[in-house]
């Protein structure tokens, strides 16, 4: 009798401590315990945001430049959040996510307000996006975006251009180089010019040249690792009357036309991996 209570006693224990770490690993794994494809429709996510993993293949983009969930990572310029409802969730348990957004100190009130909702948006969901890391970047006076040479890889997606507009592109590179281990690896994803488009013609259109974008990228001091065209889009003949901003999800030409930029889609993008040499 003894021996029958000691092992229904001895299996109830068992049992318990099984569901118990069950429960918690449920728990404490959130997000990071699943995959990029599971977290990139996740319920913290709105329709239109989900809606626009069509047009941006996160998946196939994030494989491209060898992201994984242990790693130190920097998103730069973030804005509206987009990338990082995937990242910062993909990061959270097992690495580092920095996201490097614009500065309180900005003069101009729009980035003042992405960061304040951006900020805002973090702060709602603690379990997601509690162990995020925000840093202030705005060359040369702001540039520390994460550890000195200790992020494993910083990645950028469609904001170019918008350095460019300032003058400042490659004070950009040069800080992510900087924040970059030997061995890092820079993604950007960016809108796609032809390579015989001018500076000015980029500035105004939004799309930049292959050529442009690896030149300041090379001045700062990165290699060529890989280009890929996961974010190609034939049917952008990139002569829109807006711009890149003619397309969704902007439709800045409001319902001008709005069936045939739909069915467009978003633009045509080029996917590069850059490297810090060892």
């Amino acid at each position: 009798m003894t021996r029958l209570k000691t092992t229904s006693l001895i299996a109830f224990i068992s049992f318990s401590l099984l569901s118990w770490f069950g429960v918690s690993a449920d728990h404490h794994g959130g997000a990071s315990l699943l995959t990029i494809e599971e977290v990139m429709t996740g319920n913290h996510r709105s329709p239109q945001n989900i809606a626009r993993n069509e047009f941006r293949h996160p998946i196939e983009t994030l494989e491209f430049f060898g992201l994984t969930p242990d790693m130190t990572l920097i998103e730069i310029g973030p804005s509206g959040a987009w990338y990082t409802e995937i990242l910062a969730p993909y990061m959270r348990d097992h690495g580092r996510y920095y996201g490097a957004h614009f500065s309180p100190n900005s003069g101009n009130d729009f980035q003042r307000r992405s960061l304040e909702n951006f900020e805002a948006m973090l702060a709602g969901d603690a379990e997601l996006y509690g162990k995020a890391i925000v840093r202030h970047l705005l060359p040369p006076n702001e540039t520390a975006i994460g550890p000195q040479e200790g992020a494993d890889m910083a990645l950028t997606f469609r904001n170019v251009h918008n350095w460019m507009g300032l003058g400042l592109d490659q004070e950009f590179f040069a800080t992510f180089y900087a924040a970059l281990k030997p061995g890092g690896i820079l993604g950007v994803v960016e809108h796609r010019a032809p390579d015989s488009a001018t500076f000015q013609e980029m500035i105004d259109s939004g799309y930049v040249s292959e050529a442009h974008v690896k030149q300041v990228a090379l001045a700062a001091g990165f290699e060529t690792v890989a280009a890929s065209e996961i974010n190609a889009n034939a049917n952008d003949t990139k002569d829109h009357p807006e711009g890149v901003w003619t397309l969704p999800p902007s439709y800045r030409m409001g319902e001008t036309d709005r069936a045939k930029y739909t069915s467009i889609g978003e633009s045509d993008r080029m996917t590069l991996k850059f490297r810090k040499p060892l």
